[in-house]
């Protein structure tokens, strides 16, 4: 069943895409952040830059329109809104995987921040910010995938046995 899920969306778990906003472009979001604020979207992307704020890391990226599979591909005009950027924050820096500089590519599902939060070094940004929920990165030239970052699990959805059911 796991495996099925995971397949069957590509290159997301089922959860993520069942969570996120349907259809959501950097144009649409970018033209109406305040509507999307708290809510979560997917984004594909190129890192251009990267800024370290204590254990927390800004990332900087190209937007790269996604494919049905939530595959990010260049986009066929390189330039427009879909040709824009955006930013990721990243809680922890130090629990993303050892080898996330070398992605080529991103998919990065996370939740849309306050259109007037600060970026890196408190300076303002017009660009939309997002809090990483989960990101899958590809490695050049490759289809599969490089790695993956997800948010930490809350404790209040664990599953647990009750005390009596433990089969002592």
């Amino acid at each position: 069943m796991c495996l099925t899920l995971w397949t069957g969306c590509g290159a997301l778990p089922a959860r993520y895409v069942e969570q996120a906003e349907p259809g959501v472009t950097l144009t649409s979001l970018v033209a109406a952040q305040e509507g999307y604020q708290g809510k979560t979207v997917i984004l594909g992307g190129v890192i251009v830059d990267q800024q370290q704020d204590g254990s927390r890391l800004w990332l900087h990226l190209k937007n790269r329109p996604l494919d049905k599979d939530y595959r990010p591909h260049r986009p066929t005009i390189n330039e427009g809104p879909e040709a824009g950027y955006y930013w990721v924050l990243v809680p922890d820096a130090s629990l993303l995987p050892p080898k996330w500089k070398q992605w080529a590519r991103v998919t990065v599902v996370g939740r849309v921040k306050d259109s007037k939060i600060t970026g890196p070094a408190n300076q303002p940004t017009t660009e939309p910010v997002l809090s990483l929920v989960f990101m899958r990165g590809w490695a050049m030239g490759n289809s599969q995938p490089g790695g993956a970052w997800e948010e930490s699990v809350d404790a209040n959805y664990l599953l647990s046995v009750p005390e009596g059911l433990h089969g002592e």
